[in-house]
């Protein structure tokens, strides 16, 4: 067995590979043929074994590869035998002769014949070809062949001399005279598949037609060799395009020299013929050529028959390599017009040749290699291109490797590859080739002169200098002496260059005469090069010798110099000279043409590396040239202080990155903007490194925003070294492919980068996997936004796949790229795979996919029913998938399905909008119970009919984790919503009811546990007609727990014909029938229904304008087995019931009418409440009610609301506590509403009686009086604006004197005056206990605090609190009685106290005696003087149980409040502690502090609104450290900055039973805030979290994200106006369900964003306890308002919404209405001040209707037409349109 082929860089198994598909095809016809002839050249391998195979090709294949691996000369031998003894097509013929290696035709003959000697069959075989095949056609083919071949080795000759192959003859001789590029040693350039290549697997190519073509995906973004360029992946026959870009340098050119070199060495076998062209020669052609003059006239003539020769081309066009080298230097137009119609024998233009070959019309087959720059491409040859690849030039280790043979017979070979290696900038440099080769020649240049240290320059203007020196120092050697005396001899010469330059640049004038330049700067600057010498021809005249720099950017530089040097040029001059206004400030002034890199010159020279030249040529000190290089600094930085656009930002970062100054980089840094915005201009590298100079100076993240930016692919490469951006942005039509790939490669050195913006651009499918394989490997990156651009199909598997990598990422948008429905639907699909996405979003053009994050990673937990085995764990992630408006048609329904039942744990999926009708939502319906959902389905406006409907209620039956469902057929709406899987399996097993004979058939029922399950088919016009139907599908439903048919036109028929269905649905837990146009006959039919069917837990009836049907059920019920219902209803709860209720609102009822309704009721069993409200019930109506109490005994609340009361209403409602002995309370409210509250037994127990604004006229006060007498054991009396007279309170009085068990009085507004007031003190005490007494009257504010005390000592007993809030009118005492009171002389004599004579010495002795048990003192908004403030430290203060001091909003002098405050020191018992609005300075708190020390049972310390500051906020939380009881902090509206709260912060980490803290209202910083925020989280009992108003911003927004998982207590949360943005905004939303306690959220007055309220809403139905949420002024649109709507549904508890102040339209009120049915506790929605129009003002009043238990919504200052708000609020008054 010979050798295996040996693998070369291109060897010979490219032309086997080539050649085997057509070479089976060929022998598969001669399978015997082949097996014979093999056993030869095979002789010691047994072939026998083949006989078994029948397939013919196969058996081919077979002997194909034992003939390939048996070696080189064997394949040789038996190819050269095939090529002469078979008629083979001749381009198969072709292929097999490159596969044989070269060799003469004799040759291969006399193989032939030496192995057919050998075999007389190959001989028959042999004679039989010979005979078949005439020898004219052998004669003609040989004739052909030898000019061709004569010619192909011409073309190597050619070739070997032109690309200086290493096997032609002479080699080191040629060398000397190759261009400069073949005299550079070569290195293999990195080349990568571009993966926006276009190569795919066509759909007319059959798969045996390509040999070994490299799969796209396998060698994607993977380094390539050479020879995987040339691998076929076309069909033979069809033209093979490969196009290489490179920016400029990066090598190709030497690339395409070194394929034709390696094609003359004879490595490339499939190629006969190779052609090279460059469009640079080409473009020097203006006529027409045709294919025939371009091969032969313009790269090589045959010697002989060309036109043999052409033909012969023609006709072997497959093996034809023509390479295009340099694309985007061709001048002429080149686009997809250029493709003539004409033949090989046409003449073309060039771009017609290019075309033609490029589309295959012209040499069909060929392979055309095309090289070119980036950004010169046709978009004729995107589409041709079958190959696409990048050469990206050098990588470091291959910048060793050429350094390494540049310098290689150099000493210092080692030195300069560590110089190189050392130097970051110069070695990012070198991985372009051409500048690499640059800087090897500088390099050696320096190595050369200075042996021991070399530095090259940074900056444009340092090059200019070091370029200046090295020019006089080659012209005038070392011997001239080093630079500073080199500089002196010439510094007479260089000043008068400088002259010249500037007064040229100030005259506008480039060219010079003789006569404008002195002698010796003429010969100066011509003998260094500096200025170039030609002649100018003038009209008529002789010509001259004109003068002009070699550069312009020269003669800047000069220019520049001589204001820095000229002894006449001051630091004014000099800044008028450096403002550039005609640049950077006048929009309209022409730009200055030729000073376009002057004032870049002037601030690299302002440098301090500079200092030292400009110090030499001005022979100035340096004292001199800092003062003009500061005037230069200072100038720069009051630049930056105005408002710059983009292209003045660049120009500003250009001047300070040539100042290599950081401290006046980072100085400008902080002056501009932390967003930079930069709009429709060009950009180049250099701008790039400016910017990103300027940007790492800095110490703040930034974002960067480019918007239709014209900018070189290389800006993206040092855009890559920029660590401190954060947020990245691109928008522009420009951005494609290309320009996503070459991004990418710079992604990975943005190690800050957390958002990537790539919009509006022409992103394909393609550039997307390429951006997307880069962002992979940046761990960092959060977001990545596409939206806008050409992502038609993108590779969903792989991008997902790369997805899933990146830990960080939260969300990735690809809206508005016309992404076709099948690439959603497989989007869908790797949504569900990817274990770390979250949710996929699709809304016509919205496409957004969002992740977990950060905390993403999917977490697992131990199944609590299989505890022991502890491998079984259950995934906890859950996915959401949104395809709204996608056109899915009932077509689709079984590829949804499947999508859907691939994933264990999707959490909602919405499928409204879309077109799935009757049939696809049954399909969908019917796979229910084998998709795992855990939260809900949406599958609203898709065309659903009532028989629709019922599929879907079918589905309630199958699916035994259905929840509930939501259809309305008037809406357009079906929801259908699961409990989650740990839910489900935590239900109890269904324990078996007990039934009675006529009901056994139900004990055979299933009894596998059942999730209770809603329905609700509510707008949807059902009539009684439809019931039957309805009822046939709702019968299977027997865990339906709730039921809602409301707004349906089911009328009393109807509700009749439902409840004989009832006993059906056991486990009816609600029934609600709303608004279905019943009648009061109905009323009395549930009522009596509620009285028959004991298990029947509420009954809710109103007849309103809005008509309320709503039925509650116990739980656990049996079968009942009396009454007519008995065979067919389960009635008695199976747990003793806690009591019934039965509520009637808004029904006009007479005295008949009640007399009725209470003799039902009184039959209704177990009855504990009823409520009558709105029904205006009469006087007789209401005394027939109050008669039938004694009859009702299970009551314990009778509710009377909403009815107008008389005056003898009222006292028929309070002589009720002697009709019913039951009766505990008695509250009659505003002469409208009434309470009796009732006991569950008769004996004899205290009652309470409360009159609020009832207008008691002086007839009734006495029958009053008379009506409480007669019940002697009041505990609790609360009379409200009463207007007693004093006979009336007199009357009251000796009432109150034998009411000895009160508890609690009240009076307020009862024109009780101070003397009533004594007087009634006196009478009020009982026997034992506490008694509370509340006064509330007009001249408590007026009284003084002496006189208010005077009248507390009045009181009988002991006394426990005294509180005076003179805002509120209100004096309030508590006293405690002994257990022996005090006899009546000792009254007497006590009451002689207080004679004028003797009072006031004896009032300090009586209050200490009085208030020696005093608890609770609160003053508020009084006045204390001099020897009150004295009275209150030395004789309140210092009593030992007072535990809560409270003194706020009130005035004492200056010396008095030290005097309180040092006071403080007394009170060791205090528990609570309240000075706020006490205007206390910093000044106070070192005495408060000393008092503070004396307190360690405090609990609450409340300070807020006063002036403490940062010094006063320290020694506070230094006192406080201490304080472990410490349960509330309440700083809020002081000024306390960043150091208070810092110090502040430190102690709160002891503060382990802090439950509030209030610190709105101050002044701190981010700083401030994160520290505060990092403290909270080890306050873990905390509930109230209040700090509005502080401005903490972002930052501090996502540090408290990160504590909130630590609160978990958290109840109240107030945020408002804290400048938090987006950013801040949605991580904090994301992290407040961790606070699933929180009953208050207040987020108003922040620009949060959408992105914000959507991740709020998403988290709003984790908020089981939310009360109150405030969004004011949040900037929230119509596009929030679904997903807040959805929330809020979801919020149970929810009571009040604030969304005043925002920019919601008619279409998220309208949202926002269809909302408020589901929301049942809801009391107040503010929508003031939005755009609310007619539509939405007309659906909130719709759905208010709904909702009785709301209050009122609030619409002030919306655009709704005032004729219609007039309407509206006549409709329901709840509607407020105006402002108070």
């Amino acid at each position: 067995m010979q050798p295996p082929f040996q693998n070369d860089d291109l060897d010979l198994e490219a032309a086997i590979a080539s050649a085997r598909p057509q070479l089976v095809e060929f022998l598969s016809h001669r399978p015997e043929w082949l097996l014979t002839t093999s056993q030869h050249f095979l002789p010691g391998m047994a072939l026998n074994g083949l006989d078994g195979i029948t397939d013919h090709r196969e058996k081919v294949s077979v002997l194909l590869d034992l003939l390939e691996k048996a070696g080189p000369a064997t394949w040789q031998q038996f190819a050269q035998y095939l090529c002469m003894e078979s008629d083979l097509p001749l381009d198969l013929e072709i292929l097999l002769i490159s596969s044989a290696g070269e060799g003469n035709l004799s040759q291969k003959q006399e193989a032939c014949r030496d192995v057919s000697a050998r075999s007389p069959v190959l001989k028959g075989f042999a004679c039989r070809r010979h005979c078949c095949s005439s020898v004219s056609d052998k004669d003609v083919k040989q004739q052909r062949l030898d000019p061709a071949e004569e010619y192909r080795h011409l073309l190597i000759d050619s070739i070997r001399q032109r690309c200086g192959s290493r096997r032609a003859a002479g080699a080191a001789a040629q060398e000397q005279m190759q261009p400069l590029a073949f005299n550079q040693p070569f290195v293999n350039l990195v080349i990568r598949w571009s993966k926006a290549s276009r190569l795919k697997e066509r759909t007319d190519k059959r798969r045996e037609d390509v040999a070994d073509a490299p799969e796209l995906e396998e060698c994607a973004d993977t380094a390539v060799k050479v020879s995987d360029l040339f691998r076929s992946v076309v069909p033979l026959g069809m033209t093979k395009v490969i196009f290489l870009f490179g920016k400029p340098g990066a090598g190709k050119t030497m690339l395409t020299h070194r394929i034709c070199q390696k094609w003359a060495e004879g490595v490339l076998p499939q190629f006969l013929f190779t052609f090279l062209f460059e469009f640079r020669q080409l473009n020097l052609l203006k006529r027409k050529l045709t294919l025939k003059e371009l091969l032969f006239d313009l790269f090589l003539q045959p010697e002989d028959s060309p036109d043999t020769v052409f033909q012969y081309l023609l006709e072997n066009a497959w093996h034809i390599l023509i390479i295009f080298d340099g694309l985007d230097e061709f001048a002429a137009n080149m686009d997809v017009s250029s493709s003539s119609k004409g033949g090989p024998t046409s003449h073309m233009s060039i771009s017609e040749l290019f075309a033609d070959l490029c589309h295959g019309k012209l040499l069909p087959g060929c392979t055309v290699l095309v090289t070119s720059r980036p950004k010169r491409v046709p978009d004729f040859l995107l589409n041709t291109v079958d190959l696409l690849a990048e050469i990206l030039g050098f990588d470091h280790k291959k910048v060793e490797e050429y350094v390494s043979h540049y310098f290689h017979q150099n000493s210092f070979k080692e030195q300069a590859i560590a110089y190189l290696k050392n130097n970051t900038k110069l070695l990012s440099m070198c991985l372009i080739p051409a500048l690499c080769y640059v800087v090897c020649i500088c390099l050696e240049y320096l190595l050369l002169k200075h042996q021991m240290s070399v530095e090259l320059p940074q900056t444009m203007t340092q090059f200019y200098i070091k370029m200046l020196l090295i020019f006089i120092n080659k012209q005038q050697g070392e011997c001239a002496g080093g630079e500073e005396t080199q500089l002196n001899c010439n510094k007479e010469a260089i000043l008068g260059l400088c002259d010249l330059a500037l007064k040229g640049l100030e005259d506008k004038k480039l060219v010079f005469y003789v006569g404008d330049i002195p002698e010796h700067v003429k010969e100066f600057a011509s003998l260094h090069g500096l200025l170039t010498v030609f002649e100018v021809k003038t009209s008529g005249t002789r010509p001259e010798a004109g003068y002009a720099f070699v550069h312009l950017s020269l003669q800047e530089f000069f220019a520049a110099l001589c204001l820095m040097v000229s002894k006449r040029v001051d630091k004014n001059y000099l800044k008028k000279k450096f403002s550039l206004k005609s640049k950077w400030t006048l929009k309209n002034e022409a730009k200055t043409e030729f000073m376009e890199s002057f004032h870049i010159f002037l601030a690299g020279l302002s440098s301090k590396e500079c200092r030292t030249f400009l110090m030499l040529l001005a022979e100035q000190d340096e004292a001199w040239v800092q003062d003009k290089q500061d005037a230069i600094l200072q100038s720069l930085k009051k630049l930056a202080a105005t408002h710059l656009t983009g292209p003045k930002v660049i120009e500003l970062c250009h001047c300070t990155f040539e100042t290599q100054d950081l401290k006046v980089a980072q100085h400008i840094g902080s002056l501009l903007n932390f967003k930079y915005t930069f709009k429709n201009f060009r950009l180049t590298p250099l701008d790039m490194s400016a910017l990103v100079f300027v940007i790492n100076s800095g110490q703040d993240l930034t974002h960067l925003d480019f918007a239709g930016c014209l900018m070189d692919i290389d800006c993206l490469e040092v855009l890559a070294s920029c660590k401190n951006v954060e947020h990245l942005s691109f928008r522009s039509r420009r951005c494609g492919d290309d320009f996503a790939a070459a991004l990418s490669k710079s992604l990975g050195g943005m190690g800050s980068l957390k958002k990537l913006e790539l919009t509006g651009g022409s992103i394909t499918a393609e550039g997307m996997t390429n951006l997307v394989q880069a962002s992979s490997q940046c761990l960092q990156l959060e977001e990545i936004n596409l939206q806008d651009n050409q992502i038609r199909d993108p590779e969903v598997k792989s991008v997902m796949d790369l997805f899933s990598r990146m830990e960080k990422l939260k969300k990735i948008d690809l809206s508005n790229n016309d992404l076709s429905l099948n690439a959603v639907l497989i989007l869908a699909k790797e949504v569900i795979t990817c274990q770390n996405a979250t949710e996929l979003r699709v809304r016509k053009d919205t496409v957004i996919i969002y992740f977990s994050g950060p905390s993403g990673k999917v977490t697992r937990s131990l199944d609590l029913r299989r505890e022991q085995n502890k491998e079984h764990v259950i995934p906890t992630r859950h996915v959401k998938l949104c395809l709204q408006d996608c056109s899915l048609s009932s077509q689709h329904a079984k590829e949804i399905v499947a999508i859907l039942q691939s994933c264990p744990c999707l959490s909602e999926v919405d499928l409204s909008g879309n077109k799935l009708g009757d049939e696809g939502c049954s399909c969908l319906l019917e796979s229910l119970p084998w998709i795992s959902f855990s939260k809900q389905l949406d599958l609203s406006q898709n065309h659903l009919s009532v028989n629709g409907i019922c599929s879907l209620l079918k589905s309630v039956n199958t699916c035994q984790k259905m929840m509930e469902v939501q259809v309305s057929l008037c809406r357009e709406t079906a929801v259908l919503r699961f409990t989650e899987d740990r839910e489900f399996a935590s239900l109890p097993p269904r324990e078996e009811p007990v039934f009675s004979t006529d009901d056994q058939q139900y004990g055979e029922e299933n009894q596998t546990p059942t999730a209770p399950q809603k329905l609700r088919l509510t707008d949807s016009r059902f009539q009684a007609s439809d019931l039957e139907k309805l009822c046939a599908v709702l019968k299977e439903c027997s865990s339906i727990s709730e039921l809602d048919l409301s707004n349906n036109y089911l009328g009393d028929e109807g509700l009749l014909q439902l409840f004989q269905f009832l006993p059906n649905l056991k486990m009816l837990s609600s029934l609600k029938l709303n608004d279905n146009q019943i009648s009061l006959s109905s009323v009395f039919f549930l009522a009596q229904f509620f009285s028959t069917l004991e298990h029947i837990k509420t009954m809710d009836l109103s007849l309103g304008h809005m008509q309320v049907v709503h039925l509650t059920f116990w739980e656990r019920i049996r079968v009942r087995s009396t009454s007519r219902w008995r065979s067919s209803f389960l009635a008695h709860p199976k747990h003793v019931a806690k009591g019934r209720c039965f509520r009637l609102r808004d029904c006009r009822v007479g005295p008949e009418d009640v007399t009725r309704l209470c003799q039902i009721l009184t039959q209704c069993p177990q009855l504990t409440e009823i409520e009558l409200s709105g029904n205006s019930l009469s006087d007789q109506s209401i005394e027939r009610l109050l008669s039938f109490l004694p009859y009702l005994c299970h009551l314990t609340l009778l509710s009377i609301r909403n009815n107008t009361f008389s005056p003898r209403c009222t006292v028929l409602l309070i002589n009720s506590i002697n009709l019913c002995e039951r009766i505990r309370m008695v509250e009659v409210r505003s002469s409208e509403n009434a309470f009796l509250h009732l006991g569950t037994s008769m004996r004899s127990q205290k009652t309470s009686c409360r009159l609020t604004g009832c207008a008691i006229s002086q007839g009734q006060i006495d029958e009053l009086c008379r009506v409480l007498e007669q019940r002697g054991w009041l505990a609790e009396v609360e009379l409200a604006e009463c207007n007693f007279q004093p006979e009336h309170l007199e009357k009251l009085c000796l009432l109150l004197e034998k009411c000895t068990g009160l508890t609690e009085y009240i009076s307020s507004n009862n024109n009780v005056t101070v003397q009533a007031a004594e007087r009634l003190l006196h009478s009020l005490r009982k026997n034992l206990g506490l008694l509370k007494i509340s006064i509330e009257e007009p001249w408590v504010c007026k009284e003084s605090v002496t006189n208010l005390l005077e009248l507390a000592v009045q009181a009988c007993g002991n006394i426990t609190e005294i509180t005076i809030h003179k805002d509120k009118t209100l004096f309030q005492l508590g006293v405690r009685f002994p257990h022996c009171l005090e006899k009546v002389e000792s009254v007497i004599s006590r009451l002689n106290l207080y004679k004028p004579g003797i009072k006031h010495a004896c009032f300090y002795q009586r209050v200490c005696e009085k208030c020696a048990q005093l608890q609770e003192l609160r003053w508020s908004h009084v006045e204390l003087h001099n020897d009150e403030a004295e009275m209150l430290v030395r004789t309140l203060l210092p009593l030992p149980e007072l535990k809560k001091f409270g003194l706020t909003s009130s005035s004492i002098m200056a010396t008095g409040i030290d005097y309180l405050i040092m006071g403080l020191q007394n009170c060791q018992a205090i528990e609570e502690l309240n000075l706020g609005h006490m205007k206390l300075s910093s000044a106070t708190i070192p005495k408060l502090v000393l008092g503070l020390h004396e307190m360690p049972s405090l609990k609450r310390l409340i300070l807020n609104h006063n002036s403490i500051s940062n010094d006063g906020c320290s020694r506070l939380a230094e006192a406080l450290r201490n304080m472990h009881y410490l349960e509330e902090i309440n700083l809020s509206h002081n000024k306390i900055g960043d150091s208070g709260l810092i110090n502040l912060a430190a102690v709160l980490l002891e503060m382990q039973n802090l439950k509030r803290i209030d610190l709105s209202g101050n002044s701190p910083s981010p700083a401030g805030g994160e520290k505060l925020m990092e403290a909270l989280a080890y306050c873990k009992c905390i509930e109230e979290l209040l700090l509005s108003r502080n401005g903490f911003g972002d930052r501090t927004a996502v540090k408290l994200a990160l504590c909130l998982p630590y609160t978990t207590n958290l109840k109240i949360l107030h945020l408002q106006n804290n400048n938090i943005g987006p950013a801040g905004g949605t991580e904090l939303a994301r992290a407040l369900v961790a606070c699933g306690l929180l009953e208050e959220i207040s987020l108003s007055e922040n620009d949060l964003g959408e992105g914000s309220i959507h991740a709020l809403s998403e988290g709003l139905p984790c908020f089981e306890h939310l009360r109150k949420i405030d969004l004011k002024l949040c900037g929230i649109t119509d596009d929030a308002s679904k997903s807040l709507s959805h929330g809020f549904r979801q919020c149970p508890s929810m009571e009040e919404i604030i969304l005043s102040w925002n920019a919601l339209g008619d279409g998220g009120a309208q949202e926002l209405a269809s909302a408020l049915p589901g929301m049942e506790k809801l009391k107040m929605l503010d929508l003031e001040k939005n755009r609310i129009g007619a539509c939405g003002a007309t659906k909130l009043a719709e759905e208010l209707a709904k909702c009785p238990e709301i209050q009122f919504i609030r619409l002030w200052d919306n655009p709704v037409p005032k004729g219609l708000t007039e309407n509206l609020t006549s409709q329901d008054p709840r509607l407020c349109f105006s402002f108070y």
